[in-house]
């Protein structure tokens, strides 16, 4: 072998068997680390379960010394301020949960039964007989027992011991308040509050299925569709919602525990349909209409949209169809509204009925004046609301009956029909003349309102900006 070759092999071997040690040399590294928390793992913990011990006396000695504690400042300072002493003496860090203080207490959670009442629960859950008739008694005119309902949730805190005692019940009687049952010393039932939220927040949306679905998928409550369809409900048809339409809203929303309870007002709408921009502003005059356009216009209108909520309009407003059981050509002056039997009828506008019965062609009806100009029609209806009749007064939105298919019918729905000045006219053309608008007097506060509101909106987008750049600049 020449000399060079021979060198060069020399040196890929050297550098073959560095390689090699030092993947040998890092496995056993690992491996010794390995072993030693193993090892580790492996010692016995008796010295663990002295210490157990031990922290378990000192808190049984730490609680025998606040009873006495406690009975010493009742003694001296009254019940309350014998208490309220003594939870201070404690620990002035101490973590509390539903008024309990936590770490001293082992907690167990459930639901409450199918069939279980609370003598029943707490029977289960360790409470002696005479703690239930004491519970019992003490919480009349506190919390009604019978309130208890199967689903519910409730915590169970045990008192370290031999066996564990049951200190506490805390019952979840909605999502703003719970009971407390205390079986400590002095036994006591209490309905506390938790602390609620209002908050500011701000939504866009593009329809691409529905208002309902795509305020869910945004993020947003579901009650803000409740709430925007309200506010609407005399200027858009939701039914007639078309894909590209959307909405902007800045709205309040009270929050507990993490969770939305409800969306109070909306303080801005902006909704674009079909073209066209609608406006609101939320604004308190004190004649409990709260939405207006920036005009100063009610968004109230004098009558709703639709007289209910409809699967399919399945005959128009015409003076030339052919009837389907006649069969004869004829005008049909209203607008059939396709919907299940039993679909809640409701009065456009407010006014007075004056007219309920049977007619052949027209089946169950009902007829409604609203004013010297508007007159309303309800017909095929399977029954009415149980105690209307003529002379009546209904408000806007009042439920005045229900879809049927009486009368000359083939299948269930309401034939809704509109006379102006005596002359029919078509439902889904009609303008409808707003509400009162705002005095004048009102109108300054108004616009600094309305000028607050947008200001918000505009905090809400730079806010959300400044949130999707750090996301951005951090992923």
């Amino acid at each position: 072998m020449k000399l060079p070759e021979l060198k060069d092999k020399l040196l890929s071997d050297r550098l073959f068997k560095g390689i090699v040690c030092g993947v040998i040399g890092t496995l056993a590294v690992e491996f010794l680390i390995l072993s030693i928390i193993f090892a580790f793992r492996a010692l016995p913990d008796a010295a663990d379960r002295e210490l157990r011990k031990e922290e378990k006396l000192e808190l049984r000695q730490e609680r025998r010394m606040a009873r006495e504690q406690r009975k010493a400042l009742r003694h001296e300072h009254g019940t309350e301020t014998a208490d309220t002493c003594a939870q201070d003496t404690l620990s002035a860090a101490e973590v509390y949960e539903y008024n309990i203080p936590i770490s001293r207490f082992r907690k167990v959670e459930g639901n409450i039964r199918r069939g279980e009442f609370f003598s029943t629960l707490m029977t289960r859950l360790g409470a002696s007989q005479n703690d239930i008739y004491a519970l019992d008694a003490k919480s009349k005119g506190v919390f009604d027992m019978r309130q208890i309902k199967v689903g519910y949730h409730y915590h169970a805190y045990y008192a370290p011991g031999e066996p564990d005692t049951l200190a506490y019940v805390v019952y979840e009687k909605d999502n703003s308040s719970y009971v407390v049952f205390s079986l400590l010393d002095s036994l006591s039932v209490n309905v506390y509050e938790k602390d609620i939220a209002v908050e500011t927040d701000y939504v866009e949306v593009e329809i691409e299925y529905s208002l309902w679905q795509d305020i869910i998928d945004s993020g947003a409550p579901a009650l803000l569709a409740v709430s925007l369809a309200d506010i609407y409900a005399w200027s858009i048809d939701f039914f007639g919602l078309q894909k590209g339409d959307s909405f902007k809203a800045v709205y309040e929303k009270t929050v507990c525990d993490g969770e939305i309870l409800n969306v109070e007002k909306v303080l801005y709408a902006e909704f674009r349909h079909g073209g066209d921009v609608y406006r609101s502003y939320w604004f308190d005059n004190g004649t409990g209409n709260y939405y207006w356009n920036e005009k100063g216009e009610s968004m109230r209108k004098a009558f709703l949209r639709a007289p209910l909520s409809y699967t399919r309009i399945s005959s128009g407003f015409t003076y030339s169809r052919r009837h389907p059981i006649t069969r004869k050509v004829r005008p049909h002056t209203g607008i059939d509204y396709a919907a299940p039997s039993g679909t809640e009828v409701m009065s456009i506008g407010d006014g007075v009925v004056v007219y309920k019965g049977f007619k052949t062609a027209e089946g169950n009806m009902v007829k409604i004046k609203h004013n010297s100009v508007y007159t309303s029609a309800y017909l095929h209806l399977s029954r009415y609301a149980k105690g209307l009749k003529v002379g009546d007064r209904v408000r806007q939105g009042e439920v005045i009956g229900y879809v049927g298919s009486t009368g000359y019918s083939t299948g269930p729905h309401l034939d809704f029909r509109i006379w102006k000045n005596g002359t029919p006219i078509n439902p889904l053309k009609m303008e409808s003349p707003p509400a009162e608008p705002l005095a004048e007097a009102d109108m300054p506060a108004f616009k600094e309102s309305m000028k607050e509101s947008e200001r918000a909106a505009a905090r809400s987008l730079a806010k959300e900006a400044v949130r999707k750049t750090a996301s951005h600049l951090y992923r």
